[in-house]
């Protein structure tokens, strides 16, 4: 059936009473345009489109001194998160081991790697006995380090990528999360062939290869973050120049949120064979022959998306955010150099200064965001009427996925999410996914969680990340 029918259909059915489906506000489906995404038109695919319906959009939320004060709380109080600078000047086995066993268990269950082929268990048996768990000592000098470019964090010492079928080749059970230059870690543990690392970050601990760490004293590591002043990169993934002289930070990706400090440089004088007056000069970390940690100068030119400080916490703000990852491709745990779901969200508040946990299970349930709570037993009108109170920026988890709200169109709610399905009912009645695979606009009410519940039905949290708790 052409998806303009089977989608029309689909709304149709949920706009029945007593069929357990989602009801829509409306009397009448929302419209399907040629490309099948019910309910979506071009003129929804711009952030203007939405501000232009956002209460107050230019309001200020959350004042910085309230931002920064709930972003030391979540150190402090959630137990996803690490504080590097709490940790003791000394790292004992049973702590180190913890982090390693904890993040990852030894599998199971039939792997295949991006061939389609089996992953014979004694590659797999080879890939956990790296982590060399034996070798951690009874106690070890807590050692600092700093990410140099954007590197994937992984649950084993292996750059394999392996999946729970012959044919998904997206999903890459390995993959967690990533780190960005200038994140700093502790350096907990090496790997068996030297190659790879077990590092602490703020929020994650995981495998990196070594290689991407330079190592730096605790000062260095933890005052980098502090300087002043510096640059917020508030465009989705902007790049510093081309240098042949310093090709370590030559088209330095540098990502949504992240903070750099601007370098001690004469404001006439070359850097890197350029004159910087069109560009800010950064200082940014580079690892060296020996693994250390140094810093140099690179050029970001004016024309990207930066600024001295994070931008302020507004409805506006939050919604163009979101909207400069429209269309990148969803990444599991930020694989394809992208996000997914919980890392989009993540720096789309990160460029305003606001810190979340990593994943969806942690930011749902983070003690210091202002959140309400469902049980499985509670009615569709009790859903209903906080999907009706939701305000721009609000975050709508369900089991393994967050959507940030947009606003809504008579009555009818959109998000804007980073998702690699998106699923609707066909005429059959069975669930048919839109495989949208990115950052998407969609209306929340006609996507569905199997066949017989939609999304509102397995809403497990709304959190006010823009709120005062």
């Amino acid at each position: 059936m052409p998806a303009v029918r089977l989608l029309a259909l689909a709304l149709a059915l949920a706009a029945l009473p007593g069929t357990g489906m989602a009801r829509t506000p409306q009397a009448n489906p929302l419209p399907v345009p040629a490309h099948g995404v019910v309910g979506v038109a071009d003129a929804q695919l711009t952030p203007d489109f939405w501000i232009a319906r956002a209460k107050a959009p230019d309001a200020l939320l959350l004042a910085r001194a309230a931002i920064d004060a709930r972003n030391a709380r979540l150190l402090r109080e959630d137990t996803s998160m690490h504080d590097l600078s709490a940790l003791p000047a000394t790292l004992a086995r049973a702590q180190v081991t913890g982090w390693i066993t904890d993040l990852a268990s030894p599998p199971t269950r039939a792997l295949w790697d991006e061939a389609g082929q089996p992953v014979a268990k004694a590659t797999l048996d080879a890939i956990v006995a790296n982590r060399a768990l034996d070798a951690v000592p009874a106690s070890q000098p807590t050692r600092f380090g700093m990410a140099v470019h954007r590197a994937s964090l992984r649950a084993f010492p292996t750059a394999l990528r392996v999946f729970n079928s012959d044919d998904d080749a997206d999903i890459d059970r390995f993959q967690e999360s990533a780190l960005f230059p200038g994140d700093a870690v502790v350096i907990a543990h090496a790997s068996g062939d030297g190659k790879w690392l077990f590092v602490v970050s703020p929020r994650y601990a995981a495998w990196v290869e070594a290689d991407v760490i330079a190592a730096g004293s605790r000062d260095a590591v933890l005052g980098y973050g502090q300087r002043a002043p510096y640059r917020v990169i508030t465009g989705a993934k902007p790049r510093t120049v081309f240098t042949r002289e310093e090709p370590r930070l030559s088209e330095l990706q540098l990502d949504m949120g992240t903070r750099v400090p601007l370098a001690q440089a004469a404001a006439d004088q070359p850097v890197n064979g350029q004159h910087p007056y069109t560009a800010w000069t950064l200082e940014l970390p580079v690892r060296n022959a020996d693994g250390g940690l140094a810093f140099a100068p690179a050029l970001l030119p004016r024309i990207e998306d930066s600024r001295a400080d994070y931008l302020p916490l507004t409805r506006a703000n939050l919604i163009r955010q979101a909207f400069k990852f429209l269309g990148e491709r969803y990444g599991w745990g930020h694989a394809y150099n992208a996000r997914d779901c919980s890392g989009f969200v993540s720096d789309v508040y990160r460029s305003m200064g606001v810190q979340l946990p990593r994943n969806t299970s942690a930011q749902a349930v983070s003690p210091v965001f202002a959140r309400t709570h469902f049980e499985a037993g509670d009615t569709r009108e009790t859903r209903m009427a906080a999907v009706r109170a939701l305000e721009v920026g609000d975050l709508i988890y369900i089991p393994g996925h967050v959507m940030m709200y947009i606003g809504d169109i008579d009555g009818m709610p959109y998000v804007i999410h980073d998702t690699n399905g998106g699923t609707v009912l066909g005429a059959d009645g069975k669930p048919h996914s839109l495989r949208l695979n990115g950052v998407s606009v969609t209306p929340l009410l006609p996507l569905r969680f199997g066949k017989d519940h939609d999304y509102v039905d397995r809403i497990t949290n709304i959190v006010k990340v823009a709120a005062a708790q």
